[in-house]
């Protein structure tokens, strides 16, 4: 019991105290978390993946080897969480916040500190890959998931189109293929602003968790919870045989998997108005409950 508490203690409380400081603005500063996330969707997120991307030092294998392990846990789990909530006869903007709230976790702000704190460096540049994959398929499948839930398909491409970190993502890629850099002053101001987007969005965590709204939806709650989890680490631990996960990347990957529902979702169900009270409801139960899943699990991947 002192070993959890250790861990508790070392990886995950400051974490959040973190989000608190967020909490504690919401509640007796009044601030609203609408400008925050505009500020981390359209400025910071971009600059941290630009980041991230050009200057990660794992080899090729190792990335693509990560990326896949990231984009099939994902899949499978939505897969199986849309399956759930037609058979639930969830409508049509609820079964999108399920998804969007099962599928994407809190791999940035919690799950690379996370690392970081438990697994030392090597863990964190296989989390960041981890990360960066999600935040790709957030910022390009969650869009138009979550465009989905007012608009047609078509029109959801159209939302895609306006998300910055997807032309962060494509000016990433041509650097790291043609050896470019940016100019000292502008790379180090892209530096610093992805810097700061990590603790932004530990603060907009506790921010959007001073705001949630119990909205009674037991069910879907109790999916979502369950599905990120329990389902997620379980499923992430028979892939990291399929892919070979070993080490480091075994640890990263699994936690990753493990983490609660990342706070980007929030800003996704206010930007496409897809039940963004229901979302802000899991993010503060998934983040409050995830201490119980995470904790034993670090003892098992041998923080």
């Amino acid at each position: 019991m002192n070993a959890l508490l250790g861990l508790f203690g070392n990886n995950i409380l400051p974490i959040f105290l973190a989000a608190g400081s967020g909490y504690a603005a919401a509640k007796y500063l009044e601030v609203t978390p609408r400008p925050i996330s505009q500020v981390a969707f359209y400025i910071f997120s971009p600059c941290l993946i630009f980041s991230l991307l050009t200057s990660n030092q794992l080899k090729g294998s190792e990335i693509a080897r990560m990326a896949g392990f990231t984009v099939v846990s994902i899949a499978i789990l939505g897969l199986v969480t849309y399956v759930i909530g037609r058979l639930l006869q969830f409508d049509r903007r609820l079964l999108v916040a399920v998804l969007l709230t099962t599928m994407f976790s809190n791999a940035g702000n919690y799950g690379l500190s996370l690392n970081l704190f438990a697994f030392g460096e090597k863990a964190l540049a296989h989390a960041s890959v981890y990360f960066v994959t999600m935040a790709i398929l957030i910022y390009t499948l969650g869009v138009v998931i979550a465009s989905l839930g007012s608009s047609s398909l078509s029109e959801a491409f159209v939302s895609l189109l306006k998300a910055p970190v997807v032309y962060a993502v494509v000016l990433a890629l041509l650097f790291t293929e043609f050896g470019l850099r940016l100019p000292l002053p502008l790379d180090r101001t892209v530096n610093l602003l992805g810097d700061a987007a990590i603790p932004v969005l530990m603060v907009l965590m506790g921010v959007q968790l001073g705001r949630a709204k119990w909205d009674g939806q037991i069910s879907a709650l109790t999916v979502t919870n369950f599905m990120r989890l329990v389902i997620g680490p379980a499923l992430a631990l028979g892939l990291s045989l399929l892919f070979g996960l070993q080490g480091a990347a075994r640890q990263a990957g699994i936690s990753e998997s493990a983490m609660p529902t990342a706070v980007i979702n929030t800003v996704l169900a206010t930007e496409f108005n897809v039940e963004p009270s229901f979302v802000s409801t899991v993010v503060f139960v998934s983040t409050l409950l995830s201490p119980i899943t995470v904790t034993p699990l670090l003892a098992y991947l041998g923080a």
